[in-house]
Order: C-alpha cells, then structure tokens, then sequence
C-alpha cells in the first residue's frame, strides 16, 4: 500500500474536517462531555469506565491531529481512524440496548438511527484520505503509447 496518494480537494477538506472533528470529541471527552461519554462504555470492558474515556479521547486526538498534519501518511491513517470507529461500535450500541441518554439521544429511535450512521463514520476517513483507493482502486491503465 502506498504511503501517499493522490486526493481531490473536496477529499481533503473533508479530510481536514473529519480531524477537526475528532480533535472537538477527543477534548470533549477529557471535558465537558465525560459523563455523557461514561454512559456508553459497555458493562464488559475490564478496564474502569473513566480510564476508557480517556484512552479513547486521547486517541480521538492523535488521529484528529494525524489527519490534519500528516499529509504524507494520510493512508495509514484514514485506516486507523477506520479502525478506530469500528472499535468504538460496541460502545453506540451498548448505548441503545441499556436505553442510555446521553448526547441528546433520549430515544430508542434516536439511538437506532445512530447506530446506522456508524458506517459512514468508517467510509469517511477511507475515502477522504484515499485509503480506499490506495488498497483496493485499480490499478493505473498504461497509456497507449505504453502498450506498443
């Protein structure tokens, strides 16, 4: 897999969002919004639900400062932040099955809907970053002249 890859500047804009973004939760994770993120640590997590918060917001900022600042290693990590909101999926739906408010989510519909929206979390940093494309896109045609 290449290190980098060419992207568009629509990618890249998203891709700067998408980091924006999670630098806004990780701090919100270490802040403001801690107890709505306790909420969601599920029961069978062996660690305390206070230090999950804090290792994931801590992660949340490393990959927000990643995508924004290191360009040349975007690939890499579009794949972790992918990685990344996998892990987190036990989390949403321990959410929704516990019936847990948090986040302005106060019901199961709410919750649900969440839930769905989930994949394009994983989709948004493959794409933006052009992960997607440097695994699985096809490869470059040879050009006409290539093939004589």
């Amino acid at each position: 897999m290449e290190k980098n890859i060419a992207t568009s500047k629509a990618q890249d804009v998203f891709r700067i969002l998408l980091g924006l973004l999670l630098l806004f939760t990780g701090t919100s994770h270490l802040t403001f919004a801690r107890t709505d993120f306790l909420a969601q640590v599920p029961n069978w997590v062996p660690l305390s639900d206070d230090l999950v918060v804090l290792l994931s917001g801590g992660v949340e900022l490393a990959l927000g400062l990643s995508l924004i600042l290191l360009g040349k290693y975007k690939v890499w990590v579009g794949w972790a932040a992918a990685i990344f909101f996998i892990a987190i999926f036990p989390g949403n739906y321990a959410q929704y099955k516990n019936h847990v408010d948090a986040f302005g989510l106060n019901t199961d519909n709410l919750r649900l809907i969440r839930l769905f929206m989930q994949p394009l979390l994983v989709i948004w940093p493959l794409w933006s970053t052009g992960a997607w494309k440097a695994a699985f896109g096809a490869s470059p045609q040879p050009s006409p002249r290539e093939r004589e």
